[in-house]
């Protein structure tokens, strides 16, 4: 089970902003699209994530004032990323370690991806009731 699978079965579409975006412009987009956070892509590479999160410290410090900051100034940088190769479960570790729900998929060639937590979740639970499902056809044909 690898993160290559999860890609397959949700799609690569990756909604990204640039550091140069102005937050309230992307917290716009973050509502529009019903998504919790956007990679930051500068020059084809990741160079960090915006998040809910992000927004919620940034009006804790500074007040609405933080709307009319840049994503650079506010975002979490480095971002943490996963490759299409890794496994889910090594990719859920690696979110609860570090407490990311969010993570781009990338490789050499640029980023291939954007899981979520919840993401990783769905497809797991599918894999188990998948095996279930077959340990039960299993037992009834004995």
């Amino acid at each position: 089970m690898t993160i290559q699978a999860v890609l397959g079965g949700k799609g690569r579409e990756v909604i990204s902003v640039t550091a140069q975006t102005i937050v309230r412009d992307a917290v716009a987009l973050l509502a529009e699209k019903r998504i919790g956070a956007v990679p930051v892509m500068e020059d084809g590479a990741v160079v960090g994530i915006f998040s809910e999160r992000d927004v919620i410290i940034g009006l804790a410090q500074q007040g609405a004032a933080s709307l009319d900051r840049t994503v650079g100034e506010v975002m979490t940088a480095p971002a943490i990323t996963v490759g299409q190769g890794d496994s889910v479960l090594a990719a859920l570790s690696l979110m609860t370690r570090r407490r990311v729900r969010h993570l781009p998929v990338v490789e050499a060639n640029g980023v291939l991806g954007f899981v979520s937590i919840g993401d990783l979740v769905k497809y797991r639970i599918e894999q188990i009731e998948a095996e279930a499902q077959a340990m039960r056809a299993y037992i009834q044909q004995v």
